[in-house]
């Protein structure tokens, strides 16, 4: 590492050569592999924006120069050249730096992160405050292809580029091609269009025109507008000229030549400035090449053979093949995902059934609304999306889904703490609002077979739409004997004990074990938490304590709503509720996690000790 080891600042990079900035690509990527196989990560999305993260604080001077990544899950080259190479062993674990950029970390995380197609909306407002502000330095946003299929990205860009002479947009393309293949003549005239040399003389000629009496700025005019049309003759595709963007592109997203001349340029404009790149996802590293999905964000692995190290039945796996089942009998079943597929176990169900399956790509918001008119028209639509993500379609599943009694079933991956993926994909918000949507019905497995059951209860037994929210990984020990009968809730234990304990999903794995420990205590396991069966309260009426335990956000949360429905029915017990209140949860892993906010096992048994005095 003879070049990353010299590197401690953005401003160390500038004093490289072409050959050395070559070099220090190399080893980034050498670094980054074998660092990301220990602590899991997303892998291929970074190694394809070495060059570009490279060639970025080469050419501007952050954090003067302010760079914002869309979703953040490709800065890792960003962190190790802004001084975080040292603590890069800790990435993703409790205490070290997080997988996203973070206000918090460092001065050049421009912005937080962690969902998608935010960052040519807050680059905008960044680059409106400086205007204001008379600050220098310009705004960029590194946006991917993926990203731009959310609609946010558009709202942005079509309030974006007649009005931000600072601000820059860089469309990283490794998948999805944005617009045709505009052929080597285009190539051809956006390189002439970066050279540095030609823009130079471009701005020397249009000085030099504007001092000429009288005829000067009508000349300017009049080649600006045979400059324009033939832009628009070779390139074919004026979306993002006719949005206000002077467009430059496709450039190859690993040629550092190539990006420094872009970059350069764009620096040097007085208005918006778009280019588009080209990148391999995975680039450098054979098998994140080969399976970029695989890649995307993945645990540890073995470097020389790409194999996860832990692997097994998910939450994620089981309801893809429970799906696969039913669609296998019921024609109506139709799979939707917001570019999820992997991610939500729908790989196999999208080749078996091509033509029932819906990727929308990053539009939640769509999605939702898509499988309403799906549901509509008689099909029975299943929305498999992470419980971070659901929260982006929140008034759709309100206005489109719940209030035209249209049968959807959500099925909200990743509920609960998902742990090192940090704040911004905790699932603990859903079940607040959730709660308060009228006739929607949320069941809460905490087992294999009992995802499944509920996944056929949600299509054949309810009438309105319905979520099944499960956590992420494998399913938990299982009580001796005990089997799902699809009651709404289960009860382990005698009645007629001091204390009460009440929860749901994974949670009810470290209660049950808390329960085995106690004396004086029997465990309420709600099934379904909306809408929560009140006739549970006619088995709290010996209970003195009643302790409410759930992996997700008290405020407005299912714990609230059950001290409601027990206050209602005269139940005088006194009411503990342990639940996050009021923060986001920081990365670590679920059994930290877990521990830390008093959910785990140990910490049940304490408090009802303390309860039953």
């Amino acid at each position: 590492m003879n070049y990353l080891n010299g590197i401690n600042s953005p401003k160390d990079i500038k004093k490289l050569n072409m050959d050395e900035l070559e070099s220090l690509c190399a080893e980034i990527r050498e670094y980054m592999i074998d660092s990301v196989s220990k602590t899991g990560g997303h892998l291929a999305s970074n190694l394809g924006v070495v060059e570009l993260t490279v060639a970025l604080h080469k050419v501007f001077n952050s954090p003067n120069d302010q760079i914002v990544f869309d979703v953040g899950h490709q800065c890792y080259t960003h962190k190790l050249l802004t001084g975080r190479k040292d603590g890069f062993n800790s990435l993703r674990q409790e205490g070290g730096i997080s997988g996203f950029t973070r206000r918090n970390e460092s001065e050049h995380d421009i912005f937080s992160s962690g969902h998608s197609s935010t960052s040519i909306s807050s680059a905008i407002g960044l680059a409106k405050a400086k205007t204001l502000k008379g600050d220098k330095g310009k705004v960029i946003a590194v946006i991917g292809d993926g990203a731009l299929t959310g609609g946010l990205a558009y709202e942005a860009l079509n309030n974006s580029g007649h009005e931000n002479s600072n601000l820059i947009v860089i469309l990283n393309d490794n998948d999805m091609s944005i617009s045709k293949n505009v052929g080597s003549m285009a190539k051809e005239l956006t390189t002439i269009r970066t050279s540095p040399k030609y823009f130079r003389f471009k701005s020397k000629i249009s000085r030099v025109l504007a001092k000429i009496p009288k005829i000067g700025s009508k000349l300017t005019a009049f080649i600006t507008l045979v400059n324009t049309k033939i832009r628009k003759r070779v390139y074919k595709n004026t979306f993002f000229e006719d949005l206000g963007f002077r467009y430059y592109g496709p450039i190859d997203g690993h040629d550092l030549d190539a990006l420094i001349d872009a970059l350069t340029v764009a620096k040097a404009h007085n208005h918006s400035v778009l280019i588009h790149i080209n990148t391999i996802k995975g680039k450098g590293y054979q098998f994140a090449e080969k399976d970029p999905s695989k890649f995307h964000g993945i645990g540890k692995f073995d470097v020389n053979t790409g194999e996860p190290i832990n692997s097994g039945e998910t939450f994620s796996s089981v309801f893809g093949k429970s799906l696969m089942n039913l669609a296998d009998k019921d024609f109506r079943f139709c799979a939707v995902t917001a570019a999820m597929a992997t991610g939500t176990g729908l790989v196999e169900f999208a080749e078996k059934y091509p033509k029932r399956f819906f990727d929308v790509g990053i539009a939640e918001q769509h999605a939702v609304t898509f499988s309403a008119g799906l549901a509509r028209n008689g099909l029975l639509p299943v929305f498999a999306v992470y419980s971070t993500f659901l929260q982006r379609s929140y008034d759709q599943l309100i206005h489109d889904i719940a209030m035209q009694d249209l049968k959807v079933i959500f099925a909200i991956d990743r509920a609960g703490f998902v742990g090192e993926d940090g704040e911004s994909h905790q699932g603990l918000f859903d079940t607040a609002y959730l709660m308060s949507v009228p006739k929607l019905t949320v069941f809460a497995p905490t087992y294999f077979d009992e995802l499944s059951s509920m996944l056929y209860q949600a299509a054949y037994k309810e009438k309105n739409a319905v979520a099944i929210r499960y956590p992420r990984g494998s399913e938990g020990e299982k009580p001796e004997g005990y089997s799902y009968q699809k009651e709404n809730y289960s009860i382990f234990g005698n009645e007629n004990a001091k204390c009460a304990i009440v929860t749901y999903s994974r949670e009810f794995v470290q209660c049950y074990k808390a329960y085995q420990e106690l004396d004086n205590a029997f465990l309420i396991k709600l099934n379904r938490i909306k809408p929560i069966d009140e006739s549970v309260c006619e088995h709290l009426r010996n209970a003195e304590n009643i302790l409410f335990a759930e992996e997700g956000i008290k405020s407005g949360g299912v714990g609230e709503c059950f001290a409601a429905i027990i206050k209602e029915h005269g139940i005088n017990a006194k009411f503990t509720h342990i639940a996050i209140d009021d923060e986001f949860v920081k990365q670590a892993s679920v059994k930290s996690q877990l521990k830390h906010y008093k959910l785990d096992s140990d910490s049940i048994v304490k408090e009802v000790e303390l309860l039953n005095g």
